[in-house]
């Protein structure tokens, strides 16, 4: 029997709960971007989402795939911050950004991942 897949897991630490929940919220907001402004460099975000369903449901794979675009999200927002105007939208953006990847390489989280994921 398939196991039934979830969005969220409230067994795992913390670290790895906010960082489903804000990689989901990344998402989301990548979404209306998209359908709003058009094509732009929000693919990054919603294959994190990808990564963040692994990551709920335990998969050693979501967890690399939200990582890596965790780091691409926060080179990102880097660039746009130093190429783009010095704007508070782009400096929240990167705050966003340097929390995701603080959440994801938590070494709670990167425990938790090495002994229990698949």
């Amino acid at each position: 029997m398939a196991e039934k897949r979830k969005w969220f897991d409230q067994t795992q630490p913390q670290t790895l709960q906010a960082a489903v929940m804000l990689t989901y919220l990344n998402a989301a907001l990548a979404i209306l971007s998209l359908l709003t402004a058009g094509a732009g460099p929000w693919l990054v975000l919603l294959v994190g989402g990808i990564g963040a369903n692994g990551i709920a449901n335990e998969q050693r794979w979501g967890y690399y795939l939200d990582s890596i675009c965790a780091v691409a999200y926060l080179v990102l927002a880097l660039g746009f911050l130093f190429v783009g105007s010095f704007a508070l939208a782009g400096l929240l953006n990167l705050v966003f950004a340097v929390i995701l990847v603080a959440l994801l390489l938590h070494p709670q989280s990167r425990e938790y991942q090495r002994v229990w994921f698949h």
